[in-house]
């Protein structure tokens, strides 16, 4: 068959005066094939009829009827499993080169008379309408800080209309972590939305019980009141509802992949580092929104005059063991806090304790129940004074601050079983009052020699900073006197 553009040289050809014998030799075809274009009047396209005849045999014919019925109780089966079950049915009738005609026989069925599928809307977003945030998990990239496993999770903050976003680390859904995350990322915005959307942070809500979640939704929406923003949420179940911070989420994990791909390592000296990493990478990742930002900044509304800071507040008692317990996690506190009572603010990763209005002291947050932090700087004191009690400890295992402590302690119990609970906590009493990590070097130091890591051992390595003492030199003022004289003088 020829082509179109072929016919079309023949046919103009034609209208110049040319002859059909001329005009059928520079088009390249025969007068005979000329004749037959110029009598339909139509181009070979317009000629041609699409084929609705097979070619060769169906192969499924005889089991279609089968495999529709499977379709149809479960459009999720694809065409490899069928297919693998049509063997199990009939052997040796089927070869394995014929899967792919039973996907494309799948692949039209679906198209022609399967199930309707669900359609996306495509948004269109106007400057200062609204902002999206989730969180996202980070445990794939596998970041290390210091050569120690770092799991954790990114809260995400977008705008919508520019996809400007703001990151920030933290460690669990819950909502301090939201609550600051969202504060961040606001004073990054500079300005407010008029929405924000999330979705239910099931895993956050789903260990409180009723009273906990409508205490969550208070807080909640006391932090919308509080920066005069709609709060909205997505049906649950239906991430796509969140469309743009789920869309974000993938973008920011693919050129996070790439940049540690890049930078050669994924292990950080610190987190200060690994923060800088991700910060530097989002800034990056605006700049190419910043014409689009530069609109939305100026529908943005003005932020407040300072952040909300939203925290809970619970009020705990310090037991005689010197520790609390703050949502069914136990943490030690100084011995002299025994018996007070604190005033906990729980935040996103730490808490912060004070009695009356003097803050006291700061622990790290754990996130989960029945877990437990003790300090050995809070309790050692009285530990001194009672050695015995260590052997048989609740908490003794947290009281080893590295591997060194437990391979001295061990060591003690192996050569002075008697004073190995004495000469340990002694140990710990040097790390508290001098320096933990001299006396890691020091026992350490010990072990490489094979020697009894006891705490005169120790004390003999490790050099309490020397305090130095500062001498006044007496200043002689006469000289003012005679510069500045007294108001007597002046008087006189």
């Amino acid at each position: 068959m020829k082509k179109d553009a072929e016919v079309m040289l023949y046919m103009r050809e034609r209208h110049k005066g040319t002859t059909q014998q001329v005009a059928a030799a520079r088009a390249g075809m025969s007068e005979r094939t000329a004749r037959r274009y110029e009598r339909a009047g139509k181009l070979p396209s317009q000629l041609k009829r699409p084929r609705i005849w097979r070619t060769r045999e169906n192969p499924f014919e005889e089991d279609w009827l089968w495999v529709v019925e499977q379709l149809q109780r479960d459009p999720a089966l694809q065409g490899a499993t069928l297919f693998a079950l049509l063997c199990a049915r009939h052997p040796s009738k089927y070869r394995p080169t014929q899967v792919r005609t039973l996907q494309r026989h799948i692949a039209t069925w679906k198209a022609t008379q399967g199930p309707d599928k669900e359609v996306y809307f495509e948004q269109v977003h106007t400057p200062g309408e609204g902002a999206q945030s989730d969180f996202t998990h980070m445990e794939e990239f596998n970041v290390t800080i210091a050569g120690e496993a770092f799991p954790h999770l990114l809260y995400h903050c977008v705008l919508t209309y520019s996809n400007v976003e703001a990151i920030s680390i933290c460690f669990a859904e819950t909502f301090e972590a939201l609550a600051e995350g969202l504060e961040r990322a606001l004073w990054q915005f500079g300005g407010v939305p008029a929405q924000h959307r999330t979705d239910h942070l099931s895993a956050a809500v789903r260990r409180l019980d009723k009273a906990g979640r409508e205490d969550w939704t208070q807080r909640y929406e006391a932090l919308m009141q509080h920066y005069a923003m709609t709060p909205t949420t997505n049906n649950a179940g239906v991430a796509h509802e969140n469309g743009d911070v789920e869309q974000s989420h993938y973008r920011f994990q693919q050129a996070l992949d790439q940049a540690l791909r890049v930078r050669g390592s994924r292990d950080f000296p610190d987190r200060a580092s690994y923060e800088r990493f991700l910060q530097d990478l989002a800034r990056y990742r605006n700049q190419t929104r910043a014409g689009r930002y530069a609109q939305e900044q100026q529908a943005l509304r003005p932020l407040p005059a300072q952040p909300l800071a939203p925290c809970r507040e619970v009020r705990v008692s310090v037991s005689r063991f010197s520790t609390i317990v703050v949502q069914g996690n136990m943490y030690s506190v100084p011995s002299r806090l025994i018996g007070a009572t604190l005033l906990i603010r729980v935040r996103a990763e730490h808490l912060e304790g004070y009695l009356g209005s003097k803050h006291v002291v700061t622990l790290p947050r754990l996130h989960g129940r029945a877990q437990h932090v003790i300090n050995y700087r809070h309790i050692i004191w009285s530990l001194v004074r009672k050695p015995g009690a260590f052997a048989a400890y609740r908490y003794r295992d947290d009281l080893y601050p590295t591997l060194a402590f437990r391979r001295a302690y061990d060591r003690l119990r192996s050569d002075l079983p008697a004073r190995a609970d004495r000469e340990y906590v002694r140990v710990l009493h040097l790390a508290a009052t001098l320096s933990e990590a001299e006396v890691e070097t020091a026992l350490l130091l010990l072990e490489e020699a094979k020697t009894v890591p006891t705490a005169e051992a120790v004390r003999d390595l490790v050099r309490p900073i020397e305090v130095r003492q500062v001498t006044t030199v007496p200043v002689n003022l006469q000289p003012y006197d005679q510069l500045l004289p007294s108001q007597r003088c002046a008087h006189a």
